[in-house]
């Protein structure tokens, strides 16, 4: 299983980034191995709309299973479920303490969008 974090750099040590459409960066770390890959999300940091879809096809072709975020907003909530991705939201914290939380099983899952679009 691969999960994918929303983050402000590169690596584990990095913040979780509270957005997710407009997150700098998706670590992904595969449940098995441990591996963790950066990817990223350059492309809808200056969308002007639609970066919260585009964000969720991307983390859905990273062959994520999972996604740990601060937010999400109506539409990236709906193409990540609809993708088959389930949303867990942090409250701060880096990646790899998000990442910790996860694995320990001590992360809800979101049951619906928590801000406005082009939050």
């Amino acid at each position: 299983m691969k999960v994918a974090i929303t983050s402000t750099g590169e690596g584990l040590q990095s913040s979780v980034d509270p957005r997710f459409g407009r997150a700098k960066y998706f670590v992904v770390v595969d449940l098995e191995t441990q591996a963790a890959t950066t990817v990223s999300n350059a492309v809808n940091l200056n969308a002007a709309q639609g970066a919260g879809i585009q964000a969720a096809k991307a983390v859905i072709d990273l062959g994520a299973e999972a996604l740990i975020t601060g937010h999400a907003g109506p539409k990236a909530f709906a193409a990540l479920k609809a993708g088959g991705i389930a949303i867990y939201p942090v409250a701060g914290g880096t990646v790899g303490e998000a990442w910790e939380q996860f694995r320990a099983g001590a992360l809800k899952s979101m049951a619906a969008a928590d801000v406005e679009g082009h939050w």
